[in-house]
């Protein structure tokens, strides 16, 4: 959605009622620690919490990255938002009118806003009608087979929001399209309804299914998760993706289950929507499930953001399907455990059995689950153990299978200490009880991760080489226009400064609009005369506002050199005056964008100098950094240079 220019009343507001401590908890584990609150920051790898919430301050702060700011800030970075997304976001949160800078805006806006509203709305409505299906007779086969296929108890069934679509092809169609009047496109485009391929007309997605709803993080439905009751295939059928609804992205029962998550301490993933459900109900309320995809990168690190020492637990079927499913989620997050950023066990329960089946296997079922939880090996030590799962290590080739895999798995262990723990591991399983074979074991697997780590590395080097010089020779002419650019960046500077100096000074009406967007973009003033100006103007803003210029030009006395420097900005000719009223949102938005672009220009720079000190044979990692920062810096400069498409020298001379 395109974001509106927000009227500052609407920013006002949403800062006065947004609290720091309910937005950065939901995305940080705090703990309370005297007044204020602490835990592990968001914005860079740490193992002690420096990351630090002052309620009183409505502030946050990194001791260890130096990362800052207020709850929109907050959003900001760890959403990768803009300001106006995320001051609209808080807007609907704490349902505060939205005012915009001009009607044409807040028409589109509204247009926008309400289109994902709307899905909102008729999912929800969808929801309760799979809900009261479900206690009609045409729901009857749905409801036994809840209560006493699953054993799920009416509160469970009651609090998961459980529900029936009836076996009719146009059901739904006709209660949402016909009796409650929504458009069949907004039907459509929530992933309820589809398009006849032949012929006029839609037909409903789920037919004759059990229905589990899914929410996001807010509770709200975004889409279902569905169960055939017949012989239909597929089995089970997740609604499509959609403007609320992104598969990769979302975890079932997420919402539910985040507060027990940073109480435990730890998350359970299981594979299934009943596996979720029969641990939530057996008190497991931990547990979140997939979505039949593959675990993400991006869920795992969403997780790990309500426990603190970051231990996510796969408990995914023990069977041959299961087992695939286990190690293709491992891969998807390899980066992540290898590199120990998620602290990984894996759970397989006995006899193949999934989680939903063996907590009603047996009486004890639910205390011989915890035990099994508690005693989950890290995946290393499963991966080991799969490794050697049926193979006679007696037999010469199928020794060698085994050892060569264990080097390969080993290989990508980062940390020392971690390595040599699982190199003796591996070892004393090779060894087969003869512990005079230990340290020759040992010295063998040492020598043979020597070699493959080498060869790893040569192959990578003689790979990405080629990327390396093709992408030096074409940025090393920019590299070698630095110093050109520094002198017109010094000017575009100082030019810009003074225009949002002057106005803050000159047009008393615009103040609060100046301050928002320095803070919206996160710019200061760079020039000394110009930031000892703008932090006495800030002292002075909730005092003596009035006679602003009256008061700066009174400590003249006091700072006589300082005063000097910026003296010039008290004074406007009339035609100046004139010049700057009839101009003002312009200027700012010209002056803004110019402080910006040499943000931008400085971050090029310091990257391209960087780039030209690069070692060809050892810095690919880092090459592939700066070649992603240079393209960004760029892209940005030209997006503001569009922006600023009058000359900012012109209107200050």
């Amino acid at each position: 959605m395109n974001a509106p220019r927000l009227h500052e009343d609407t920013i006002e507001s949403v800062k006065e009622r947004a609290d720091i401590v309910d937005i950065v908890s939901e995305r940080v584990v705090l703990r309370k620690r005297g007044k204020d609150y602490l835990g592990l920051c968001p914005f860079h790898e740490e193992k002690t919490p420096s990351f630090s919430v002052s309620p009183s301050k409505q502030m946050y702060y990194c001791f260890g990255c130096g990362a800052g700011g207020n709850a929109i800030k907050f959003l900001m970075e760890v959403g990768k938002q803009s300001f106006a997304d995320v001051v609209l976001g808080l807007a609907q949160r704490y349902q505060i009118p939205v005012k915009t800078q001009a009607p044409e805006d807040y028409r589109e806006f509204q247009r926008q806003l309400t289109l994902k509203e709307q899905l909102y709305e008729i999912l929800a409505v969808a929801g309760s009608f799979y809900q009261h299906a479900l206690r009609q007779p045409q729901g009857e086969e749905a409801l036994i087979y809840l209560q006493e296929k699953r054993r799920f108890a009416p509160e469970t069934i009651q609090f998961f929001e459980l529900g029936y679509a009836p076996a009719g092809w146009e059901t739904l169609y006709r209660y949402l399209v016909e009796a409650k009047r929504y458009s069949a496109l907004l039907v459509e485009q929530a992933g309820l309804i589809r398009k006849r391929k032949t012929g006029d007309g839609y037909y409903d997605y789920f037919r004759d299914r059990l229905m589990i709803p899914i929410h996001d993080i807010q509770g709200r439905i975004i889409g279902f998760g569905s169960r055939t009751l017949g012989k239909d295939e597929p089995k089970y059928l997740n609604s499509p993706e959609t403007e609320v609804f992104v598969k990769g992205k979302t975890l079932f029962a997420l919402d539910k289950a985040k507060g027990a998550i940073a109480k435990q301490d730890r998350a359970i993933v299981v594979e299934g929507y009943f596996d979720a459900i029969a641990l939530h109900a057996s008190g497991f309320k931990y547990a979140v499930a997939a979505l039949g995809t593959a675990f993400s990168q991006e869920q795992v690190r969403t997780l790990s953001r309500y426990t603190e020492s970051k231990q996510v637990i796969f408990n995914f079927d023990a069977d041959a399907a299961g087992l695939k499913a286990t190690q293709r989620a491992i891969g998807e997050i390899e980066r992540l455990v290898y590199s120990r950023q998620v602290q990984l066990r894996i759970l397989n329960l006995p006899d193949g059995k999934d989680a939903d089946e063996f907590l009603k296997s047996r009486d004890d079922a639910r205390e011989f689950y915890q035990q099994q939880l508690d005693n989950a090996p890290l995946w290393l030590d499963w991966q080991i153990q799969q490794l050697i799962q049926g193979e006679d290590l007696k037999q010469g080739d199928r020794f060698e299978k085994v050892s060569k895999a264990m080097v390969r798995l080993l290989a990508k262990i980062e940390d020392g200490n971690q390595c040599t723990h699982y190199v003796q591991k591996c070892a004393e399983i090779l060894s087969q009880g003869d512990g005079r074979l230990m340290p020759v074991y040992n010295k063998n697997i040492l020598t043979s991760l020597g070699r493959l780590r080498k060869s790893l590395k040569r192959n990578k080097r003689k790979k990405n080489n080629d990327i390396v010089r093709d992408n030096k020779s074409n940025l090393e002419p920019e590299a070698e226009a630095i110093s050109l650019q520094k002198k017109a960046e010094q000017n575009l500077l100082k030019q810009a400064e003074e225009l949002l100096l002057k106005i803050y000074l000159h047009c008393s009406s615009y103040r609060t609009i100046i301050i928002n967007a320095l803070e919206e973009k996160d710019l200061i003033f760079s020039l000394p005369q110009h930031r000892f100006v703008w932090q006495k103007i800030l002292g002075l803003y909730s005092q003596q506002e009035q006679n602003l210029i009256a008061n700066l030009q009174d400590l003249s006395t006091e700072f006589p050199e300082q005063l000097a420097k910026i003296g010039h900005l008290f004074h406007l000719t009339e035609t100046q005056a004139s010049d700057l009223v009839l101009r003002v949102p312009l200027l700012i938005r010209a002056a803004i964008a110019a402080l910006e672009k040499v943000t931008y220009e400085k971050n090029l720079n310091y990257c391209l100098t960087k780039w030209k000190k690069l070692d060809l044979s050892a810095d690919f990692e880092e090459m592939k950094y700066l070649s992603q920062e240079i393209q960004d810096a760029k892209q940005k400069i030209a997006e503001l240079e569009k922006e600023r498409y009058f000359s900012i020298f012109d209107l200050v001379e």
